[in-house]
């Protein structure tokens, strides 16, 4: 560790060397690598002119309260096995970020497995993650298609209700223009449309891969589940269920179904669902003022309340005066005196993401204040749960 480490772009053939650095980290290729290259901010440390970390970044909008707030979304990201243990991670991470935040992102995202260490570094999960299992046959017999008609291939229309669909909730991602070609690469995903047949407005879009099965037939991963109503939701069930001929299991990756049990509510028996844990995706406030600034907020909200949050090193607290109205918010210094409300900066990055759905909640996750007050607080952001629908 005596020789400097130099934080640069990945150009030319440090690429390929990052590319190599990545499959011998995760023990497999990563194929986003190459997919996203001339895409996204590709940042690498270099020691004695090797490779030694590196990590891909892109800036966009994720959505809180209905407003896309600017953010920055880093993926692959990897450490030289022979590296691990000095703190390169962090400062990997740290070297990512900066030049999203320079370009405005005031929040930043992540999918991680390594979720206590990512704790220490200021992150923090506001949702858990699975994957969802459920026999073809299952769907096939439960659920009734109706009279919507079903296109392949993504229409703007299509992509218009996607987007309209995703402002409804907290930590969806405003997709950048490359993002379905992006997808369509990487997982060889279809798209399947669903149009209402009374209305004839789009209604659903489902999207999905297969593989073969290691077995018999093939394997059919769910990635992007929109449906506009239960109606339509019901239909793209069906939909999946008529491939039960060739597919056992559909699998839905953590990022399609919304947090709502609609297959439990609904399948004869539980015992048809399995789940299985998945690291999930973690939150970090890079700007506590612009963040509140450029969020979204109900435009029936009219609150004035002092809070304290703890500061990035959890050395001490920071005091503000948070003041919502008609749809805007603003997070001011204030004196320690005017503060109902104590936050560490773990809790209020759950607060702000929508994570805490009642005040009992907040209680038990640790959350300090005097009753009316937090009961107040925890108002201003439960009406969106906590969603993010792209894994990078």
């Amino acid at each position: 560790m005596s020789e400097r480490t130099l934080f640069i772009q990945a150009e030319r053939g440090l690429l390929d060397d990052y590319d190599a650095l990545a499959t011998r980290s995760y023990g497999h290729p990563v194929p986003a690598i190459r997919q996203l290259a001339g895409r996204v901010d590709t940042r690498i440390a270099v020691r004695g002119g090797k490779v030694v970390a590196g990590g891909l970044g892109f800036l966009t909008g994720q959505h809180f309260g209905g407003r896309p707030v600017p953010t920055a979304c880093l993926g692959s990201g990897c450490v030289a096995p022979e590296e691990r243990g000095e703190h390169l991670a962090h400062r990997m991470l740290e070297e990512r970020i900066r030049p999203l935040r320079e370009q405005g992102a005031v929040l930043a995202t992540v999918w991680t497995a390594l979720t206590k260490y990512a704790r220490r570094m200021g992150w923090q999960a506001p949702a858990p993650a699975a994957t969802w299992q459920v026999p073809a046959d299952a769907l096939r017999s439960t659920f009734d298609p109706g009279a919507f008609r079903i296109e392949h291939g993504a229409t703007l229309a299509g992509e218009q209700l996607q987007a309209e669909l995703a402002r409804a909730w907290n930590g969806t991602l405003a997709r950048p223009r490359w993002w379905n070609a992006f997808l369509t690469e990487h997982h060889g995903a279809h798209t399947y449309e669903f149009t209402n047949p009374v209305s004839h407005a789009p209604a659903g879009q489902l999207t999905l891969a297969t593989t073969r099965h290691p077995e018999r037939g093939a394997q059919l991963t769910v990635h992007g589940f929109w449906a506009a109503d239960p109606d339509a939701a019901t239909a793209m069930l069906a939909f999946l269920g008529r491939w039960d001929s060739r597919v056992p299991t559909i699998r839905f990756e953590r990022t399609a179904l919304p947090p709502y049990p609609l297959l439990l509510h609904t399948l004869p028996r539980a015992t048809l669902l399995t789940t299985h844990a998945q690291p999930p995706w973690m939150l970090r406030i890079l700007d506590l003022e612009e963040a509140v600034r450029l969020r979204g907020w109900p435009a029936d909200l009219d609150l004035r309340i002092g809070i304290e949050i703890g500061t990035q090193d959890s050395s001490g607290q920071d005091h503000y005066l948070l003041e919502i109205a008609k749809g805007a918010a603003q997070l001011t210094p204030a004196a320690p005196t005017e503060c109902e409300v104590t936050f560490t900066r773990a809790q209020f990055t759950l607060w702000y993401a929508g994570a805490y759905r009642s005040t009992a909640a907040a209680r038990l996750a640790g959350l300090c204040g005097a009753p009316d007050a937090l009961t107040a607080l925890v108002r201003t952001t439960c009406e969106r749960e906590p969603w993010l629908t792209e894994h990078f």
